[in-house]
């Protein structure tokens, strides 16, 4: 039966790892009807944590769907990890969803993971709102919990009046409804000693509804009564804006709480007809299910035995097996299979899925995650910005042979995962793995293992060094070689400096009176670029910045040939560039680190250590971005650092700048690696 956009609410769970997520998903669609059971995370068997890696992990690595029908309406819930690394999944989730629950736990304090969910959501107007997990535990705070999340954003409205034993939530009455919920089976009726804080609150309530009309503003001043519908419209009104955050409460293991969070989810959180999709121009798009077919694909599952699974959104109209759709990316023309709903790993085939809805359809060919279908293949809608990956590493097949089977699992778990890549170094040639953090580059590698039988090893990436020479010298280079037929014979002399004009190499030919023949000068040229692949101190790493000029030379008139002034020319390189004061250069690049201000004297201070220098800091949006250039041999696990000094609160991007000098006391063990690498291999 088809279901329309007033009767869909669309919630992502977001917030810090190991706060509960999954466990209040499960309860939701327990306290529901939709399942016959309430699964666990540490029994390896609740509806959302279904992959091998998050089962053996207790953790959620990948955002997953599932559904239920509360009172009428059906919820779409996206339960999304909270582990750092993770971060796309949660981007990917609230471009669909039209609503966020951040769930916390009751520890008195604001999570990291909090922290970072709530001001991304405030400065997107995504509407939001707080749940406070874990009220049963023996030293929960609730209140605690409040004040601290209130003292740093300010618009949090508690909509319980909590009844504490201690600081242990014991009961709480609903602010708007007037409701009283007892967790140890008291009465129905508000006690004495809690009224006068529901009094409070109520008015605080009632005068944030009637701040968002102007017909309730005016009964609000003249006195009138809010009815609790009106206070509801209101509150939901303001809470769509953006204006406040709502907290409620409960334990999502004991399904304390849930019932009054399924009412809040049906009565005041906003649906798809209240929050329409955007197109890239910024016009809304109605969720009408008689428009044109519009999808937007949120998520992909990789099976290598049944295939891709596209999770998508209907933007507008209906999605029926048998219509075909254009991508507006890649301009393929997909049909559309059977749609089905999911709960958690299971499908549930249906016959169609209207505008609003969350769906899935098998064996998209050429679609991949955050990719738009529709009718007419022209419709693009407003993106997600995903942060750079910043932590690299050099991919191998950990066995000979397998490394098809590698790159090729890679490339599908690719759909899967948008937040990694897989890119080859042009410098050192390896093949690098680069993504948020070590736990994601580790579930990848895992996932090819139990996917794809292969298993892939990871090292740190080799460094791009270069080499160079700090002044100028002459050098001859001859090759002669008689072996009693034709015999080659090359002569050059060659004056090497630095400074070529593009920066890598430059050639100049100063012959003069035909010393060296004009046909073989490309010859000595030809063997210059091909010698300065390696230079004179490695052999492993290139020669940059090197302008070398051809002065005089020699020749036979049988015995000189192309592949003999080749050889001169190498000659000289290396008899040259061994004199000319080479030296090793070193990539440095540019960090941008984000902080707030707490953290600036540690993340200077750890600069200095990693020979970076400061370049400058400014205030933005609230927080510290300090700019600093350091070498890349400095920064390789930065992303694993940098969350350890800030617990996960700093971010950064960094871009290449240029290459330098490397300091005199760190070449000879440079050197001394790469020949032992060149020795390896």
């Amino acid at each position: 039966m088809a279901v329309y956009a007033k009767d869909i609410r669309n919630v992502a769970l977001i917030g810090h790892s190991g706060e509960g997520k999954t466990t209040l998903a499960e309860a939701l669609l327990y306290n529901a009807g939709a399942l016959d059971r309430f699964g666990r995370v540490d029994d390896g068997n609740s509806t959302m944590d279904f992959d091998p890696e998050e089962i053996s992990r207790h953790i959620s690595i990948s955002l997953s769907v599932a559904n239920c029908t509360y009172k009428g309406t059906k919820i779409n819930i996206i339960d999304v990890p909270g582990y750092f690394d993770f971060e796309c999944e949660m981007l990917e989730a609230l471009t669909v969803a039209d609503s966020a629950i951040i769930v916390t736990g009751a520890t008195g304090s604001m999570s990291v993971g909090t922290e970072k969910a709530l001001e991304y959501c405030l400065e997107r107007k995504i509407p939001t709102m707080l749940f406070v997990n874990g009220i049963d535990k023996e030293n929960a705070n609730y209140q605690g919990t409040v004040d601290a999340i209130k003292a740093t954003f300010g618009k949090v409205s508690a909509i319980i009046i909590p009844e504490l034993d201690g600081h242990r939530l014991v009961g709480y009455v609903n602010a708007v409804t007037g409701e009283y919920v007892s967790f140890t089976g008291g009465g129905s009726s508000i006690p004495a000693g809690l009224q006068g804080d529901y009094e409070n609150a109520r008015n605080s309530i009632v005068e944030i509804a009637a701040e968002s009309d102007d017909e309730l503003m005016m009964k609000f001043f003249d006195g009138e009564e809010l009815t609790p519908e009106e206070i509801t419209r209101g509150f939901a009104l303001t809470l769509l804006h953006g204006d406040t955050v709502p907290v409620l409460a409960g334990s999502a293991l004991q399904r304390q709480g849930i019932d009054q969070l399924l009412n809040f989810i049906v009565g005041t959180l906003p649906g798809p007809a209240d929050r329409p999709a955007l197109d890239a121009s910024g016009k809304p798009i109605q969720p009408d299910a008689n428009a044109p077919v519009v999808l937007r694909v949120f998520k992909t599952i990789t099976d290598p035995f049944s295939g891709k699974l596209s999770i998508f959104k209907v933007i507008s109209g209906t999605v029926k097996g048998g219509i075909t759709l254009k991508n507006s990316r890649t301009s393929q023309v997909e049909k559309i299979s059977a749609v089905s709903f999911m709960k958690g790993k299971k499908q549930e085939t249906a016959d169609c899925a209207c505008a609003g809805d969350i769906a899935t359809v098998a064996r998209l060919a050429a679609t991949s995650t955050g990719d738009v279908l529709s009718e007419s293949g022209d419709v693009e809608l407003v993106g997600v910005e995903l942060p750079r990956p910043v932590y690299s590493r050099a991919v191998y097949a950990a066995k000979k042979g397998d490394e098809d089977k590698v790159f090729g699992g890679l490339s599908r778990l690719k759909d899967e995962d948008i937040a990694f890549t897989v890119s080859k170094d042009p410098d050192t040639g390896e093949m690098l793995l680069s993504g948020l953090g070590d736990t994601q580059l580790d579930v990848i590698c895992k996932k090819l293992k139990s996917k794809f039988n292969c298993e892939a090893v990871l090292q740190d990436p080799r460094i791009p060094y270069r080499e160079t020479i700090r002044k100028s010298v002459e050098a001859e280079g001859k090759h002669k070689k008689q072996s009693g037929g034709a015999g080659q014979y090359g002569h050059c002399k060659v004056r090497f400096e630095p400074g070529a004009a593009d920066g890598e190499f430059e050639f100049v030919d100063a012959v003069v009176g035909g010393t060296v023949p004009k046909q073989f000068i490309p010859s000595v040229e030809k063997g210059l670029r091909q010698a300065i692949q390696k230079g004179v101190l490695t052999q492993l790493y290139p020669m940059v910045n090197l302008k070398c000029t051809l002065f005089d030379g020699s020749s036979h008139p049988v015995d000189s040939k192309d592949i003999a002034f080749q050889m001169a020319a190498i000659l000289a390189y290396k008899a040259g560039c061994e004199k000319a004061s080479p030296v090793l250069l070193e990539p440095i690049y540019e960090l941008k680190i984000t902080v707030p201000a707490d953290y600036l004297g540690d993340i200077m201070g750890d600069m200095n250590k990693r020979r970076g220098r400061i370049m400058g800091t400014e205030m933005v949006g609230g927080k510290q971005v300090v700019t600093a250039e350091v070498p890349l041999s400095e920064i390789l696990k930065y992303a694993i650092d940098l969350r350890s000094m800030t617990q996960g609160r700093g971010k950064y991007e960094l871009n290449f700048v240029r290459y330098e000098e490397v300091p005199a006391t760190s070449a000879p063990k440079i050197i001394e690696d790469a020949k032992k690498l060149l020795e390896e291999e």
